[in-house]
């Protein structure tokens, strides 16, 4: 009679203990938690796999972030409830990055794991593998980047295998492509056998970028990553970062936390675009997690810009980034000549009007010119009809007489039409109720108004306006006149023969602290589209000559004026010249922030003031203040409090934002 077969002896794990990041968005959870590993788990649940376990009786999802032989908890640990997925899609290199990113936010590790880490496809993830073609780099590759001082010593650097920190000052005219730099730069990185990570505001930029890098490095070698891209495609891209197949990535915002295998260069365009600034907690700048990533993964770093925002002239100042600029005299010959209506007796002795009226006659000349040469690009701050209105007499604004929201004008079915922005309500019969005057005057004009102006002034030519929901990517080398509002310009074949900058004062004018370098940066961007003025490329401006942001527009002075701004907020104690933390909450939520929060003793508490309803409660606003020595003991201190407040389940959510992109 045969016996019993002796009981199976379990296999002894090595690590039995799993490290968790959970999905958990609380601020006093914001911690890894342990877990016991299952023998059945125990190659599964690998560092970085998708795991699933049991919290406060709930389900969560996660990842695994290390293996431990013991844990310091102090307590039996509850085994992992289920690996989801034993494909390691989050490394060490991105935890720690992400841990660092949220201290510096006064964030979430959880917030931020969301947006690093696309939802898995699962289809996508158990397809066959299938080989991911590599960079060709048996062409040269030319561009303009090696022509600036300094640039061909960058480019040289990152063929070595070193690491430096630079700003690439693009010369503002279309001759200087900021693409086919950075796809120098690119290949130069690929040569020393690193990856590349390269990251643009929008996916307009991204298209024109990844043709240019896919033209030099082959079809398919690059990999794409952005928000509009359908979850499989994202997440195949994705997994081929990951598995480090993909060795070159260009991606907006959230890329920047993209797992590039041994990251070489790490190169941002245009870092002064809002876009970078993410609008979900812990409201990241994309630009400042570059230059923290940089740091850690000890990569080159690329800010690249027609523009200089005061973060980057900061750094330049401090010796961080060095600098690769044109001399300012080649500068401004390689850009358009840049013409500002009235800015001379002799100009006002032309048109006496030319600082009065919104169309002056330099606008016309210059579009005539212009399309004697090719297309013409005109710039309007807004889209829309007539964007505001008021009384012709006693310049009372009109509102709409059931809501009081702003009236708008609008053209439909060929007549003009006063609608409310608000609630739609057409508005017929207006009457002033101040003077009783039925005249309206349009201190705001649009997009679409001006196409109609502009199209009566110049009969027979091809009129484009790419603004709002119809934005044009291209126009081609034929006259015509482009409106287009600030983002939304078509690129032209060869460049724009001209261009017209309206409404220079209302972009000015705007309530927010950036708000000149921000005008700039717009402005130059479109003499980057327009044919340097060695070729006949010109542009004109309407607004205040004197107005200093103009000047270094005419004088194609971007780090002057940089310089000038980064002083006066030195000055004047705004950012980056200081640590900003702004606090918005009900009243009695900021009160108990304010109550449990150990501030260091030379922080400024600045506020409250009312900033807005949220459903049926007013919300106001602090803001706080320290010097930058004392900036991460405020972070921490405002992270701290977060934590005891959402602890206490209190009631109101404060919203934290350090270092906000907007001052209001």
């Amino acid at each position: 009679m045969l016996s019993d077969p002796p009981p199976t002896i379990g296999r002894v794990i090595d690590l039995p203990v799993a490290r968790c990041a959970l999905d958990l968005p609380l601020p006093h959870l914001d911690r890894l938690f342990d877990y016991e590993v299952r023998e059945a788990d125990d190659e599964l649940a690998v560092p970085g796999s998708r795991v699933r376990v049991r919290f406060a009786g709930k389900l969560r999802d996660g990842f695994v972030v290390e293996r431990l032989a013991t844990s310091d908890a102090g307590v039996k640990l509850a085994c992992l409830e289920k690996v989801i997925s034993p494909e390691p899609v989050l490394h060490p290199e991105q935890v720690a990055l992400l841990r660092t990113v949220a201290d510096h936010y006064a964030g979430t590790f959880s917030d931020l794991m969301r947006l690093a880490v696309p939802p898995r496809h699962a289809a996508t993830e158990k397809a066959a593998r299938k080989p991911w073609p590599a960079p060709e780099l048996e062409e040269p590759v030319s561009g303009p980047l090696a022509g600036y001082p300094h640039g061909q010593d960058f480019l040289d650097s990152l063929a070595d295998g070193r690491s430096l920190r630079a700003h690439w000052q693009v010369a503002p005219t279309i001759a200087h492509s900021p693409w086919q730099g950075l796809v120098q730069a690119a290949v130069a990185t690929l040569r020393s056998g690193r990856g590349v990570l390269l990251l643009v505001p929008d996916v307009k930029d991204l298209e024109a970028l990844h043709e240019a890098l896919s033209t030099a490095l082959g079809a398919g070698a690059v990999a794409v990553l952005h928000a509009d891209l359908g979850p499989a495609a994202r997440y195949r891209n994705y997994l081929a970062i990951s598995r480090g197949e993909a060795r070159v990535v260009v991606g907006t915002r959230a890329a920047v936390f993209a797992p590039v295998k041994d990251l070489g260069l790490l190169a941002l365009w245009d870092d002064g675009d809002d876009l970078y600034s993410e609008s979900r907690a812990p409201y990241f700048h994309a630009r400042d997690v570059a230059a923290i990533r940089a740091t850690q993964a000890r990569s080159a770093l690329l800010l690249a810009s027609r523009g200089r925002s005061c973060e980057v002239q900061q750094w330049i100042e401090r010796g961080w980034l060095a600098p690769l600029a044109l001399p300012g005299s080649q500068a401004r010959r390689e850009a358009p000549a840049v013409r500002v209506a009235g800015d001379s007796d002799k100009a006002m002795e032309r048109d006496p009007l030319a600082t009065s009226v919104r169309l002056p006659n330099l606008v016309f000349e210059t579009i005539r010119k212009g399309l004697s040469q090719g297309p013409v690009l005109v710039q309007v701050p807004r889209s829309g009809y007539l964007v505001a209105l008021s009384c012709q007499t006693c310049r009372t604004a009109v509102r709409c007489p059931d809501c009081h929201g702003p009236v708008h004008g609008r053209r439909r079915d060929g007549e003009r039409q006063l609608s409310c922005a608000w609630c739609a309500r057409l508005v017929t019969g207006w009457r002033c109720q101040i003077c009783g005057d039925t005249r309206l005057r349009a201190p705001v004009v649009g997009s679409v108004r001006t196409t109609e102006e502009l199209g009566r002034a110049f009969p027979g030519t091809t009129v484009v306006d790419s603004s709002g929901d119809h934005v044009r990517e291209t126009v081609g080398d034929q006259p015509a006149l482009v409106i287009a509002t600030p983002g939304a310009e078509p690129v032209a074949d060869g460049g724009y023969a001209a261009a017209v900058l309206l409404d220079a004062a209302m972009q000015l004018s705007r309530p927010d602290l950036r708000v000149a370098e921000e005008a700039l940066r717009r402005w130059l961007n479109v003499l980057g589209l327009v044919r340097p003025g060695g070729d006949g490329g010109s542009v004109a401006v309407v607004g205040p000559s004197e107005e200093r942001t103009i000047q270094a527009l005419v004088r194609v002075d971007p780090a002057g004026f940089a310089s000038r701004e980064l002083a006066d907020r030195l000055e004047a104690r705004f950012p980056p010249a200081v640590k900003f933390i702004t606090l918005e909450g009900i009243p009695a939520a900021l009160d108990e922030m304010l109550a449990v929060a150990e501030l260091p003793e030379v922080v400024d508490v600045l506020g409250p003031v009312p900033a807005g309803m949220v459903g049926d409660s007013e919300v106001s606003r602090l803001t706080l203040r320290a010097p930058l020595a004392q900036g991460k003991d405020l972070t921490r201190a405002v992270k701290a409090a977060s934590g005891v407040r959402s602890a206490r389940k209190a009631e109101g959510s404060v919203r934290v934002r350090v270092d906000p992109a907007a001052l209001q």
